[in-house]
């Protein structure tokens, strides 16, 4: 009996998920030798860090701040060498190898690291928004922020930097949620887009800066319940690209 395709995937994916968990519990605090190395294995692995080795997919938002995927401890100390003085991880803290050995990197070079966590496939509550609008005006530039590829989340919080924080045009902050960085508007991603879709709707009728928007009209369960992705978007974003 022939085997769909999706099928076949959600089978790479739970082998995948058995092996992360294996090499995880074997990696621990990386106080060894041997743990170190698993925990780099971790990241370049389990964590698709080889696909970043060779495109971090780096770039600037606005003068002083950068977006990018998941660094690796070179790609800190590049960072320190260029002066970013804080990071900003949109995965959040977490027991993984990526986490710890950023982490440790941050230490090394004097970088601030701050987690903010963030979903790639749901609209953030309004205290997020709020919240990150609170958190670009604290934060000790230049900074850098990333997610686990550097397409969804970190375009988002890139949007939300340029509209919130620069005060720049809506239409150009959205720009930051575009294929050419990685993300993808026919998967469960694609929520993030409806997001400045349902600004510019509601803008239409009364007139409104982006922040004002989010404080006052922004409902994020009216959009995480009004958009729809497609079978085929899902299947790529969740299956094969393993989006966070």
């Amino acid at each position: 009996m022939p085997v769909s395709f999706d099928a076949m995937m959600r089978y790479i994916n739970s082998v995948g998920r058995k092996l992360a968990r294996v090499v995880s519990r074997a990696r621990g605090d990386m106080r060894t030798p041997w743990q170190r190395f698993l925990g780099r294995f971790e990241l370049l692995l389990v964590d698709h860090g080889f696909i970043r080795a060779l495109y971090s997919n780096r770039h600037q938002v606005a003068p002083g701040m950068y977006r990018s995927a998941q660094p690796s401890p070179a790609h800190v100390k590049q960072m320190a060498d260029l002066g970013v003085k804080t990071i900003v991880n949109l995965r959040g803290e977490g027991d993984t190898g990526a986490y710890l050995l950023e982490a440790e990197a941050c230490r090394r070079f004097g970088i601030e690291l701050v987690n903010f966590s963030v979903s790639s496939k749901r609209a953030p509550p309004r205290e997020t928004l709020l919240a990150a609008a609170r958190m670009f005006q604290e934060l000790n530039y230049p900074a850098l922020m990333h997610c686990k590829s550097g397409a969804d989340r970190a375009g988002l919080m890139s949007a939300v930097y340029l509209a919130m924080h620069e005060r720049r045009d809506a239409d150009e902050a959205a720009a930051q949620l575009r294929l050419r960085y990685g993300h993808l508007r026919i998967g469960r991603t694609g929520v993030l887009d409806e997001i400045f879709r349902q600004y510019r709707r509601d803008a239409a009728e009364t007139p409104m800066d982006f922040s004002t928007w989010v404080e006052q009209v922004y409902d994020a369960d009216k959009i995480n319940l009004q958009y729809r992705s497609g079978r085929l978007g899902n299947l790529l974003v969740d299956r094969i690209l393993r989006r966070e």
